[in-house]
């Protein structure tokens, strides 16, 4: 396995770069959040730039980089949930032109007749609110259902432009046709491996600002980075982001290959990103001091993220308590 980026790969990523930050602003994100905007431009201009088609495990390692830039820009639309989430349990019957979210647990399905009753409720589902189809994972398998058929409703969540939605299922009637075979296992490799990634891109946009703010602020004559402890804030903060890039990385090349260790090294990934977060989040407030609480400051957005993605699909320490079992299990 290739841990190195070809000279292709090293031109996508630094396109995407320069896309991202003409396209996802912090201007756009703050309006947004301001509720003078909305995503729909942009989401439509993923759409036409192709970028919803990288949903396949040969393009795993490109979406990687997307992903985490997006995570880096508070990207506002439901491109994380849509390609990370839906896409990989719906495979071939996915519409690069359509949103859409996941529900893993709390519904089940049950036979009437020739077809499917769903019920049930669905919590903090991401997208779950503007997915335009939904795709449900239940005992008897992965129902794809159109996002208006179910009662969503929108909870409020520290990320001003992050949706997060409580779903009912209440007596869904779907059909046979609906229900697809679905290796959901590896759809959560997928899923947390984008997470981190994300992540990762958020913790960065985050000691970016704190290393121009301590280049800048001036304390008894010198700048604050001339500080001893802030360099060793900064230097920690560094050292757990390319960590968790690393391993986040990594699992993207086991899913791009279908490497069976991809099963473990998501979990890893995952648990990283993490912990990536909370030391850069706790280190980039300290390093702001209380500008970097006000809601003109846009570190906000980059924290806000962070600590999102840390919650969504498990935090650290539920997925260190899978790496542990996994390795207790292990006959050394």
């Amino acid at each position: 396995m290739l841990l190195e980026l070809d000279d292709d790969q090293r031109l996508w990523r630094e396109t995407v770069q320069r896309a991202v930050a003409k396209q996802c602003p912090a201007s756009l994100v703050r309006a947004i959040a301001d509720g003078g905007a909305d995503a729909d431009g942009l989401w439509q201009w993923y759409r036409d730039e192709g970028w919803t088609e990288l949903f396949t495990a040969e393009s795993f390692l490109e979406l990687a980089m997307v992903l985490e830039e997006l995570g880096r820009a508070s990207d506002p639309t439901p491109f994380l949930a849509t390609t990370t989430q839906f896409a990989p349990l719906i495979g071939d019957e996915f519409d690069p032109k359509q949103s859409g979210a996941a529900v893993y647990t709390g519904v089940t399905a049950h036979r009437d007749g020739n077809g499917w009753v769903l019920d049930g409720a669905a919590r903090f589902v991401l997208d779950g609110d503007r997915g335009q189809r939904l795709a449900v994972v239940t005992d008897a398998g992965v129902f794809v259902v159109d996002g208006d058929r179910v009662s969503a409703r929108r909870v409020a969540v520290f990320d001003p432009v992050l949706h997060v939605a409580d779903l009912l299922f209440d007596g869904v009637r779907v059909g046979e046709v609906d229900r697809i075979v679905a290796d959901a296992e590896r759809a959560r490799h997928i899923a947390l491996t984008g997470m981190a990634i994300h992540t990762v891109g958020a913790c960065r946009r985050i000691l970016e600002m704190v290393l121009l703010h301590v280049k800048e602020r001036h304390q008894f004559g010198v700048a604050i980075g001339s500080f001893q402890a802030i360099q060793h804030k900064a230097a920690d903060m560094h050292v757990a982001i390319e960590r968790a890039r690393a391993l986040s990385y990594f699992a993207a090349l086991t899913i791009a290959t279908d490497d069976p260790r991809r099963r473990l090294a998501s979990v890893m990934a995952k648990a990283a990103a993490g912990e990536a977060q909370s030391h850069v989040v706790r280190h980039g407030m300290q390093c702001f001091g209380a500008m970097g609480l006000t809601w003109e400051n846009d570190l906000q957005f980059a924290v806000k993220r962070a600590r999102a993605g840390e919650l969504l699909l498990g935090g650290a320490a539920e997925h260190r308590a899978v790496i542990a079992k996994e390795y207790r299990a292990a006959d050394f």
